[in-house]
C-alpha cells in the first residue's frame, strides 16, 4: 500500500519565531534590498499582526502589519518569487484586510515602490487606491560605483476604505 500524497491546500497562519530563517530566505530572494532578520524578529517580539502563508509543509510567504487609532498599516507583504501571480498574494491580502476589520480599523495604508507593477496591480485590483507619493522613502539597490550617492527610490502611498462591504 502507498501514500497518498498530501492535499495542498493553503494555509495561513500566525508567524512564530521558528520561522524567522524561512522568512529571510524568500525576503532576501524576493527583494533587492531586504529587511533585516531583526526588523522581522522585532515585529513578532512587539505584537505586530504577522502572518505566513504555508502550503504543505512549506512556508510561501507572509505579511506584516501594524494598527491603531482606526487605521491599518500594511508592512510588508511577500510571496516566493518562485510561487508568485498564483493567487497566494491575494490571499495573505485578504487576511490582512479581514484582520484590520476585526481590529475596528476604518482604513488600510501601504507603500509600494513605483517599480512593483504586480504589487501595484494587486492592491488595485483589491480596491487600492492612490494618495500620495513619499519621495526618496526607498533604498534602492546598491551602486557599483563607490563615488555615486545612494540612490533612492519613491514610494507610493495607497489607501483602501474599510468601511464599506
Amino acid at each position: 500500500m502507498s501514500a497518498e500524497a498530501e492535499p495542498l491546500h493553503p494555509l495561513i497562519r500566525p508567524l512564530s519565531w521558528g520561522d524567522l530563517d524561512r522568512i529571510m530566505e524568500i525576503e532576501l530572494a524576493a527583494y533587492p534590498v531586504p529587511w533585516t532578520r531583526g526588523i522581522f524578529s522585532d515585529c513578532i517580539r512587539v505584537g505586530y499582526d504577522c502572518w505566513g502563508l504555508q502550503l504543505g509543509q512549506r512556508l510561501l510567504g507572509y505579511s506584516v502589519q501594524t494598527s491603531a487609532a482606526g487605521e491599518a498599516h500594511l508592512l510588508n507583504l511577500c510571496i516566493e518569487p518562485g510561487w508568485q501571480r498564483r493567487g497566494f498574494g491575494g490571499l495573505l491580502l485578504e487576511n490582512a484586510v479581514r484582520i484590520a476589520r476585526s481590529r475596528g480599523c476604518d482604513s488600510m495604508f501601504l507603500e509600494v515602490r513605483p517599480s512593483n507593477r504586480a504589487g501595484i496591480a494587486l492592491y488595485q485590483d483589491r480596491g487600492f487606491v492612490l494618495i500620495g507619493r513619499r519621495p526618496g522613502y526607498y533604498s534602492a539597490p546598491p551602486r557599483q560605483v563607490p563615488e555615486q550617492p545612494e540612490a533612492r527610490e519613491d514610494a507610493l502611498v495607497m489607501r483602501l476604505d474599510l468601511t464599506g462591504d
